[in-house]
């Protein structure tokens, strides 16, 4: 299946860039802010806000004692979820597809942006690299679809000043059952029936089912219990989020995990890691 769709893709090539090319034009909107003027985040994982629930995907600025929650659709969350969790459907989906044929017709996604906020709806922007073109093509886009189209593709996400700062006044909610990205690690809940299945110690904390960047080169992994982040145990996914955010500011966040028998210690920059494309997450292993 997927050789086939990367056939399509090959074959759509052309017709997709110049549709690219004709889209800028077409859709002729500029940057509300200079892309050096944007502040570089990473996605946490998704939440609600409001007495109806509207979903929110969270987002980290490094330094910051928040979460900054922007509003999303229904199926953004679900496939900024499944990005997250490194988890791909049977066949691909509509964030997926596009991926699939962005990557075909080797065109790059290099950074999306949520540039602006106007009349209470979030604006964002794609930057796309083609082959034979010096210069970026950036398309208008919905932030949701944008962010979830960068989780996949490895693109970093940049968001105005102004967004950020509105953003905060947004009330939300986040959950403790699901996955949740912070440092380059990605956590889930651990229940006894998994701790059994590993052989994890009867200890307190999160398990680790991804980790990229500097978190992986430090020597954390898939399978480790994180057991405490600045001296504190996390007893969810967003207590962990919590923790690493309130790590003090131009300090390194210190964390410990048992791994395989024994305890590690390492520290890690708050900064936003490198983005990679996400790639499924394997089955961790009895």
């Amino acid at each position: 299946m997927r050789e086939s769709l990367s056939k399509l893709a090959q074959l759509l090539a052309p017709c997709l860039i110049l549709l690219m090319a004709w889209s800028l034009s077409a859709q002729a909107r500029e940057l509300a802010v200079e892309p050096e003027e944007m502040v570089e985040v990473e996605v946490a994982t998704v939440g609600t806000a409001g007495m109806a629930g509207v979903p929110v995907v969270l987002l980290r600025e490094p330094g910051a004692r928040e979460v900054i929650p922007i509003f999303i659709g229904v199926n953004e969350a679900q496939a900024i979820l499944r990005a997250l969790a490194g988890e791909r459907p049977p066949r691909p989906l509509t964030h997926e597809l596009l991926g699939d044929v962005l990557e075909g017709a080797e065109v790059s996604l290099s950074r999306v942006y949520v540039d602006a906020l106007t009349d209470s709806t979030f604006l964002g922007m794609l930057e796309l690299t083609l082959p034979g073109r010096d210069e970026p093509l950036r398309i208008d886009s919905r932030p949701s679809d944008a962010i979830a189209l960068a989780l996949n593709a490895g693109a970093s996400i940049h968001v105005a000043p102004e967004v950020l700062e509105a953003a905060r006044q947004i009330e939300y909610q986040g959950f403790d059952d699901q996955v949740v990205v912070a440092l380059g690690i990605t956590v889930t809940p651990l229940d006894d029936d998994l701790r059994e299945a590993l052989g994890l110690p009867d200890h307190a904390g999160v398990l680790v089912s991804d980790v990229r960047g500097e978190a992986a080169e430090a020597g954390l992994a898939p399978g480790d219990l994180l057991l405490e982040v600045n001296g504190e145990t996390p007893d969810s996914p967003l207590h962990f989020l919590e923790l690493v955010r309130d790590t003090p500011a131009g300090e390194p966040a210190r964390l410990r995990a048992w791994q395989q028998g024994e305890t590690i210690e390492v520290e890690l920059s708050t900064e936003v890691p490198m983005p990679s494309p996400r790639r499924r997450t394997p089955e961790l292993e009895a």
